[in-house]
């Protein structure tokens, strides 16, 4: 996931759980034409990081896949691939492809920037926080709205699980644009009327929310005109009764 995210220009920030036994990774400066001959960490300038059993990423494997994981990367931008048919390129009968390795080891150049940066820096881990927060608004939604199984797979088949993934999404999408509407009309309208609402306030508006959202729908019932007795009872020897 690392790998992906990385390549296709998004920074992928997870909460890691037991972070203090994450396996941390090196780069081998000789692996980028960096240094005549490979070397260790400690003889690299990893100073301290050392103490942390760094493990080598595999430069030349990344090196070799270059070009396939380009690929993968410019089919899921475009979206010209599904979730699926990238699943079937990473492994083969159980097992990780020479390009799931790839895209594995350049991961673990970002895993181990984000395990630092985690440690070191209180910005990001407030960064983390609130796409945390977003995550979760967007989960608790899912949960309200209760379709399509929450978006789990279910079923085993293969042909038209990503129907089954996006029908979720697509109730998902229409509440989120529904209520970014009405919420950017009700600012401009504060506006116009004088109120001021800066960036700090802006920031806090989120699109997922749902306590006025009717999830049941209405159901108008015109109550007909009743002789005030029971119908008559159908004769099942007769033909079919035309007002049924």
């Amino acid at each position: 996931m690392f790998g992906l995210f990385a390549i296709c220009g998004y920074q992928f920030a997870p909460r890691i759980a037991d972070i203090g036994d994450a396996q941390q990774w090196w780069i081998d400066p000789a692996d980028v034409g960096a240094a005549d001959k490979r070397t260790t960490p400690a003889a690299a300038g990893y100073g301290r990081l050392t103490e942390l059993n760094l493990r080598r990423v595999n430069i030349a494997l990344i090196k070799q896949h270059w070009p396939q994981m380009l690929q993968v990367a410019g089919s899921l931008v475009t979206n010209k691939v599904r979730a699926y048919d990238l699943i079937k390129m990473m492994t083969a009968n159980g097992r990780t492809t020479g390009l799931g390795h790839a895209f594995a080891h350049y991961g673990r150049i970002f895993k181990s920037m984000h395990l630092l940066h985690v440690a070191h820096l209180e910005d990001y881990r407030r960064m983390m926080g609130a796409q945390l927060n977003v995550g979760e608004g967007r989960n608790g939604l899912a949960r309200a709205v209760f379709f399509a199984h929450h978006g789990q797979l279910r079923r085993g088949y293969e042909r038209g699980i990503e129907d089954q993934l996006g029908a979720l999404g697509l109730g998902l999408n229409a509440i989120i644009f529904w209520n970014s509407l009405y919420i950017d009309a009700a600012v401009k309208k504060l506006a116009a009327g004088g109120m001021k609402i800066g960036p700090e306030i802006r920031a806090h508006l989120s699109p997922l929310q749902w306590e006025h959202i009717n999830f049941h729908g209405t159901y108008p019932f015109d109550r007909p005109e009743l002789p005030g007795r029971l119908r008559d009872l159908r004769d099942p020897t007769a033909d079919d009764d035309p007002e049924l």
